[in-house]
């Protein structure tokens, strides 16, 4: 495997306005060339950690690259501007590695056409962003050529910016303000962006989540159904937020819930190789 951990705004300078600096560590499966995969072309991860847009999680990062290299993913994992940095710092950053993946896919060995994003609360909500957004004015001033991902999976995602719902501090931490009007709201909800070219997308959530509302989940699923777009909806019944990878490396308490849980990994992964058409 080859590691490196690159500073976007060395390939983008505008990344690095007012002071931001987004980094993106990258993990490359080598091709085994006495098997006869010199020119094997891997699916690609993109992990966009939680942290209520004031911070990246580290147990939503490595930690998730580590289960998915196995899986025989490139993996990309993304530390985006946080606040006091604002909208549209992020949802460039994740169209930034979009363009990285193609510029350098013969290099490393990326297949283009099998990109998925996964994203964990506020993570999870850029993911959502990216993927119905991926076209929108303030990202195509950047990048003219803006990339879409082939799939989402969203892990207990914050979704929705409308406050009967939403994780208020998420989206005030985005944009900097409650929003103002109907259409700033809307502007900011991912279930109200999804039209019929968004990815299919693999969501999971506890019931009793406490702290980001299942609800949120159910509004991005019903707006997929809408559209007739292809969608894999789990609701575990109890587990805190901020699950993860569901062990004792990302959690301190482990317990029955949380093993019962701990089966999104699985399923996901069953759901990738499905979805993606993977071999």
């Amino acid at each position: 495997m080859k590691y490196e951990k690159i500073y976007l705004k060395d390939f983008f300078s505008a990344l690095g306005d007012g002071n931001r600096n987004p980094t993106l560590e990258i993990y490359l499966h080598y091709n085994l060339k006495e098997m006869g995969r010199s020119n094997e072309k891997r699916p690609c991860l993109i992990v966009c950690p939680g942290g209520g847009y004031s911070m990246c999680s580290e147990r939503e990062a490595e930690p998730i690259a580590m289960k998915f290299l196995p899986e025989g993913f490139n993996v990309f994992v993304l530390t985006y501007s946080v606040a006091p940095h604002r909208f549209p710092a992020q949802i460039r950053e994740v169209a930034a590695v979009m363009e990285l993946i193609h510029k350098n896919h013969e290099e490393w060995n990326c297949d283009t056409e099998k990109i998925a994003i996964i994203g964990f609360s506020a993570g999870a909500h850029l993911a959502a962003h990216y993927s119905t957004m991926y076209d929108c004015k303030e990202v195509r001033e950047l990048f003219p050529e803006s990339k879409p991902v082939n799939a989402s999976i969203l892990s207990y995602p914050v979704i929705t910016a409308d406050f009967e719902h939403a994780h208020k501090g998420s989206i005030i931490n985005l944009i900097g303000h409650e929003p103002e009007s109907k259409e700033e709201q809307e502007y900011f909800s991912c279930e109200c962006q999804v039209n019929q070219n968004t990815p299919p997308a693999y969501i999971w959530h506890t019931a009793d989540d406490t702290c980001v509302p299942v609800k949120n989940s159910f509004l991005y699923a019903e707006a997929l159904s809408k559209y007739n777009i292809p969608f894999e909806l789990h609701i575990f019944p109890s587990g805190v937020h901020g699950l993860s990878t569901c062990d004792r490396e990302t959690l301190d308490n482990v317990t029955e819930n949380t093993i019962y849980t701990r089966k999104w990994l699985s399923e996901v992964k069953k759901w990738l190789q499905s979805t993606l058409k993977l071999k």
